[in-house]
């Protein structure tokens, strides 16, 4: 089988599109275009997300350092990952292509900010089947963008996708 030589690109496709909510402990963004938005919760899409560590828990997150969310996950230190659904499938576009300086993502998407359990900026996504609430242990600078390894320090799974055995199915 003949192949071709490329250049070097990250070819594990496709990624797990995820929202990530956050919201910074500073009150100003020098940036934020919309002052009624500086300083409120943001929702950012993240297609590079991942596991990195069983014990303990830990996952990451990468980001460019230009978008309005990495500054408040870099205040804060924390973040929390909300698994999508089909029916989050446009929320999780539109919070993807739109900068939370011009926007309220929560109020276009009619998503819910809801309180996480062990974090005290960045909140849940109600509508979300799985939040997993995390605390920034280190930030690496590994180029276009930054990574975020974080620990897991709680996660909440809506009961209305869990089966007979109690199993987490987000096909349900």
């Amino acid at each position: 089988m003949a192949k071709q030589n490329w250049k070097p690109g990250n070819m594990l496709y496709p990624l797990p599109a995820v929202m990530v909510s956050c919201q910074s402990s500073a009150a100003h963004d020098p940036l934020c275009e919309r002052p009624e938005l500086d300083g409120k919760p943001n929702i950012i899409t993240v297609a590079w997300a991942g596991t990195v560590c069983t014990n303990p828990p830990m996952v990451s997150i990468s980001v460019r350092p230009e978008r309005h969310s990495y500054r408040m996950i870099k205040e804060s230190g924390e973040f929390v990952i909300n698994l999508t659904t089909e029916k989050l499938a446009r929320a999780t576009d539109f919070c993807g292509v739109r900068s939370g300086r011009d926007v309220d993502k929560w109020k276009e998407c009619h998503l819910s900010a809801k309180k996480a359990q062990t974090l005290e900026y960045a909140p849940c996504i109600e509508e979300a089947p799985v939040n997993i609430e995390c605390k920034v242990k280190k930030i690496e600078k590994l180029g276009s963008h930054h990574m975020f390894l974080a620990e897991v320090t709680a996660v909440q799974a809506d009961e209305a996708y869990l089966n007979e055995k109690g199993k987490f199915e987000l096909n349900k």
